[in-house]
């Protein structure tokens, strides 16, 4: 009989051991895994930046030569470069780029950086691809104001350019080989590795813990419902001035203002834009196609107030400006 009881003790105390252990379970594994689950990819809507990516490096050395190489306008003074520097995160730091003869542009250069990530080029998005794009500046009048023709006749009176262009091109210097080598060039300006790419993948400590509430806070109020994908933006339009009419605020409305419009003519493009690339941008003032807004803390009350709808206490936009310092990244290994 004895046996028998002690047979039914033990019994009875591995179902409760193993019942304990069921339950337990999953508290062992969210503890092991501490903030794994704020920094699963699957649940975040910012991608991490790829860390390679695979394009012909001869191509590639090409196109930072003609990206460089004021010969590309037409009076041999500005090039690509004059307007996205390197140096400065692919931006002039200028509300509005200067062309030739000193002429001023109408609207605020983007950053060159990530912008083979894009959907579409410009701000009103009226280029398919970075190809398409070139044809802008280099023939603009206010900006580089050349032809492809006489760009072409440029080009081909250097030796060394026609032996690159036929290295890589069976029919060298031509037009559409220009545009393939710059947009080559441009597509290798990728900025991986910044410490929200770090969080993403894995790495808990990247963010301090203001960083990850402003994170937060940029999911949570709505800011990623556009700044969203690998490049934190630049995958969709929108319009600026949702929540408020941010024109008739600011006064003095000019044909550049009008955004989207200007391509389609359809009245629901008025005052919509291509949402910009977050990456990098405290490091690319001013803000706004309009380069309206001198600092980072401006234009997140600005986005705050016609975007969300929402007025944001000196806390939250301290908060939401550390989070995007950490979108800062690397080129060719080094910070930017």
């Amino acid at each position: 009989m004895k046996w028998i009881v002690a047979t039914l003790v033990l019994i009875s105390v591995l179902t409760l051991a193993a019942f304990w252990h069921r339950l337990q379970a999953p508290k062992m594994v969210a503890e092991s895994q501490a903030g794994s689950a704020e920094i699963n990819q699957t649940n975040e809507p910012i991608l991490p930046i790829p860390l390679e990516s695979r394009l012909d490096p001869k191509k590639v050395a090409l196109g930072v030569r003609l990206f460089s190489d004021p010969r590309l306008s037409h009076d041999d003074s500005i090039s690509c470069a004059s307007c996205h520097s390197l140096n400065t995160a692919g931006v002039d730091l200028k509300s509005h780029s200067v062309g030739i003869n000193g002429q001023t542009g109408a609207i605020n250069a983007p950053t060159v950086f990530n912008s083979g990530f894009n959907f579409k080029q410009f701000w009103d998005g009226r280029a398919e691809t970075l190809e398409d794009q070139i044809d802008g500046p280099t023939h603009a009048p206010a900006e580089m104001g050349s032809t492809w023709t006489e760009i072409v006749a440029k080009l081909n009176q250097s030796s060394a350019y026609v032996n690159s262009f036929n290295e890589s091109y069976r029919d060298g210097i031509q037009t559409q080989n220009i545009k393939d080598a710059i947009a080559t060039f441009e597509r290798s300006l990728t900025t991986p590795n910044s410490r929200l790419d770090r969080f993403l993948r894995g790495d808990s400590r990247a963010l301090n813990e203001e960083e990850k509430e402003g994170y937060h806070l940029f999911k949570s109020y709505g800011c990623a419902s556009c700044h969203q994908g690998i490049n934190a933006g630049g995958n969709m339009f929108q319009k600026f001035g949702v929540m408020g009419d941010y024109f008739a605020d600011r006064g003095n409305l000019t044909t550049a203002d009008l955004g989207r419009y200007n391509v389609t003519k359809n009245e629901a493009d008025r005052y919509v834009f291509k949402v910009p690339s977050l990456r990098n941008v405290a490091l690319t003032p001013p803000y706004f196609h309009d380069g309206s807004a001198k600092r980072l803390e401006n234009a997140v009350a600005v986005m705050g107030k016609y975007q969300l709808g929402r007025r944001l206490s000196l806390t939250e936009i301290d908060r939401l400006v550390k989070f995007l310092n950490t979108l800062s990244g690397e080129y060719e290994g080094k910070a930017l």
